[in-house]
């Protein structure tokens, strides 16, 4: 979230540069960019009013008005402004007397609490501190991530489309545990029940990556991709991530992936699918991210995550997370 607002204010700002006055239609801009962002980021509406009404306050006075920068004071406000709303001042963590300390995270779907558990247990380590991260959700409907294509043909005449999905595996602390990554492809027959607008004849594409030092963070687990196409489609994908670069380093994209698995490659995921649609018709392809303590149970779980169809997973997510948040309250100090 953070990173995102920042890049969304450093382009605000970047359009006050160089002036030597700022109008007051400069300032409602800017401040409208500022509110833009902040619920993009998904700040409070009432918090967002009040931190741009403060903001244009100071910036219509003599704080900007009399700066030699106009533009480098009103970066200095918002800093300001964004220091009090966070609370004006550094809080240190209170850890409980008897171990362990509970910290609560909450957010929207996707605002970054795993990677902000990920990045709060590192720097608690780094202080001497003992964390422990545990994945308890393998089993919940969440735990396999979905990445939901709808194509829709509005025009006069059928279309031939290309769709490919890509995952980098890291499996590690640093780059160089990417070495110890074997990748493999699974293939499994779908019942009827599973195909969803298909039919009986579809098949479940998995490509695995197993990082096999033990020593690496990831010993022995397991990452998929997968997708859920017609038995018929042609294979299409790699496990090799040079092949989506040129020797200039340049990102391309092959008419054809070279179906490399195994060890001594730079370890990714890449399948693809060609879908032909007619006029007037739509269609669904659903790309599924996981991972499992070892292959065979990263196998198992992306087999039951592609019995499910798309729709009915996302039902299940929201009901899930609609009883947790039905069931908890929360008491805050204002």
């Amino acid at each position: 979230m953070f990173a995102t607002l920042s890049d969304r204010l450093a382009a605000t700002f970047k359009n006050l540069r160089g002036k030597g006055r700022l109008s007051e239609a400069d300032i409602d801009a800017t401040t409208r960019e500022i509110r833009v962002a902040l619920l993009e980021a998904d700040v409070a509406l009432p918090v967002v009013k009040d931190f741009c009404a403060a903001i244009k306050q100071r910036a219509m006075g003599v704080e900007v008005s009399g700066a030699l920068n106009p533009a480098q004071q009103v970066v200095k406000i918002v800093n300001e402004e964004l220091v009090t709303i966070l609370g004006g001042e550094t809080r240190r963590l209170r850890f409980a007397k008897t171990p362990p300390t509970v910290i609560m995270l909450a957010g929207l779907q996707g605002a970054g609490k795993t990677t902000l558990a990920a990045k709060l247990a590192l720097w608690l380590k780094e202080q001497g501190n003992s964390p422990m991260l545990v994945a308890c959700d393998l089993q919940r409907p969440n735990a396999v991530k979905q990445l939901q294509v709808r194509l829709v043909n509005h025009g006069a005449s059928a279309q031939r489309l290309r769709l490919v999905g890509v995952a980098e595996w890291a499996m590690g602390a640093g780059r160089a545990d990417r070495r110890s990554v074997h990748t493999a492809l699974f293939r499994q027959r779908l019942g009827s029940h599973a195909a969803g607008e298909r039919g009986p004849g579809s098949k479940l594409t998995a490509l695995l990556a197993t990082q096999t030092d033990g020593a690496a963070g990831f010993g022995g687990s397991t990452a998929f991709l997968a997708v859920v196409d017609d038995a018929d489609t042609p294979e299409d994908w790699t496990c090799d991530r040079r092949e989506l670069f040129d020797a200039r380093g340049q990102a391309v994209l092959p008419d054809h992936l070279g179906q490399l698995a195994g060890a001594g490659l730079d370890p990714c995921a890449a399948l693809a699918l060609t879908v032909e649609l007619a006029p007037g018709r739509a269609l669904t392809r659903c790309f599924l991210l996981g991972h499992g303590p070892d292959p065979v149970a990263a196998r198992a779980l992306a087999t039951r995550a592609a019995a499910v169809p798309p729709w009915q997973r996302l039902a299940e997510v929201q009901a899930l997370w609609d009883g947790l948040l039905g069931a908890t309250r929360v008491a805050t100090p204002d």
